[in-house]
């Protein structure tokens, strides 16, 4: 099958599914082209079955703002008709969805069906925007398929947009083999010379992550013990972060170590991963640290429930409860014993729910389903 796949190629979780979903139908055989602005970030370049097309974007002095959905739309088109896509997977409704049916609108009467999955803040922030409701919803409606990467996420869909036709839950996944706890004594002997216990997010530093509170239940677990912070990526809070760091002098217990590839080695080396966001549509660097044996604490919030179970391979909060959450950091890291158990159990848990092994061919039989579905109504 030959696919195109269009994300946005920044550091966040959709992206990186859409990426990493990518690089999964190419180790299948299935040839995928991602069509972007961008190369995404985990793209893996050496692959012979994965193709990148650059959307170049001309600026003139009578926009505002460069046409970017329409520059989108018409490389999807030259792509499809040089390298004979069979389907368009876009991941996040706007604007990909809109420039997806747009290049399906040119390219008719030849078969160009296309897939959108969605996301989170396409829905829940962006969508849900008054200026974007109607064409949001209309361009969900004409897809070919339709997918939510939660059920929470189904719902809110359903809710906000008042959709009729049918939305297939497709989980976020991980690569089971590829994150898996290994021998982190280098990093761990770098960041907790003297065996402290590591504490660890991953995100893109966007406020709805509240990385600040990864601070402040780290200041409230400094207090009664030894410990380590690692924080990686980067976006608009770390200032913020880093302000709270030198307020309350941790400094030297803190490390901000930016935009990192191979994500899976760094959280081979936490003890306990931090997720207090604000919202999650389904946290996907939880499933990550699940996956590399390290319990979480999160916010009880949008998927994340059908992700980390409460007081088995983690614990929920309250989203700006830093206290309970300091409280439950402080009683995993005060028993090694807890902690390790509770993390084979994330371990467990995650293979049994969200390995691409098991993902992976739900995507390949709706792409089937899609296109036999597309071609009858052609017909």
């Amino acid at each position: 099958m030959r696919v195109g796949i269009t994300c946005y190629p920044t550091y966040g979780g959709s992206g990186v599914v859409a990426t990493e979903l990518g690089q999964e139908l190419a180790a299948r055989g299935h040839d995928v082209h991602f069509i972007s602005y961008a190369p995404p970030i985990r793209m893996n370049t050496a692959d012979p079955h994965i193709f990148f097309h650059e959307v170049e974007v001309v600026s003139y002095p009578l926009f505002d703002h460069p046409p970017y959905t329409l520059a989108l739309a018409t490389k999807m088109l030259e792509v499809f008709e040089s390298e004979s896509l069979d389907i368009l997977h876009v991941h996040y409704a706007i604007p990909h969805s809109v420039s997806a049916m747009l290049a399906r609108s040119m390219a008719a009467p030849r078969r160009l069906p296309f897939v959108t999955t969605l996301h989170g803040t396409d829905i829940t922030l962006v969508g849900s925007n008054r200026s974007y409701l109607p064409i949001t919803r209309f361009s969900i409606e004409q897809s070919d398929g339709v997918t939510a990467i939660s059920n929470y996420l189904l719902a809110q869909t359903l809710k906000e947009f008042d959709i009729k036709r049918p939305i297939d839950v497709i989980p976020n996944f991980v690569n089971c083999d590829l994150y898996t706890r290994t021998d982190a004594k280098e990093l761990r002997a770098q960041w907790a010379p003297n065996g402290e216990p590591i504490l660890m997010h991953l995100s893109n530093f966007r406020p709805v992550k509240r990385v600040p509170d990864c601070v402040e239940i780290f200041a409230l677990v400094r207090a009664k013990m030894p410990a380590k912070l690692v924080l990686i990526g980067d976006g608009p809070d770390r200032g913020a972060a880093e302000y709270l760091v030198r307020k309350k002098k941790l400094q030297k217990d803190v490390f901000f170590l930016g935009k990192q590839n191979a994500v899976y080695q760094k959280l081979s080396a936490a003890d306990l991963f931090l997720l207090p966001s604000q919202l999650e549509s389904f946290g996907l660097a939880a499933l990550e640290a699940m996956a590399c044996e390290v319990p979480v604490i999160a916010t009880n919030v949008g998927g994340v429930p059908e992700v980390v179970e409460h007081g088995v391979d983690g614990f929920l909060v309250e989203p700006s409860d830093v206290k309970e959450a300091g409280r439950y950091a402080i009683e995993l890291l005060s028993r090694a014993d807890r902690g390790r158990e509770m993390g084979q159990r994330a371990r467990i848990n995650a293979k049994r729910k969200f390995c691409a092994n098991d993902v992976i061919p739900q995507y390949e039989r709706y792409y089937q389903r899609v296109l036999e579905s597309a071609s009858a109504a052609r017909a």
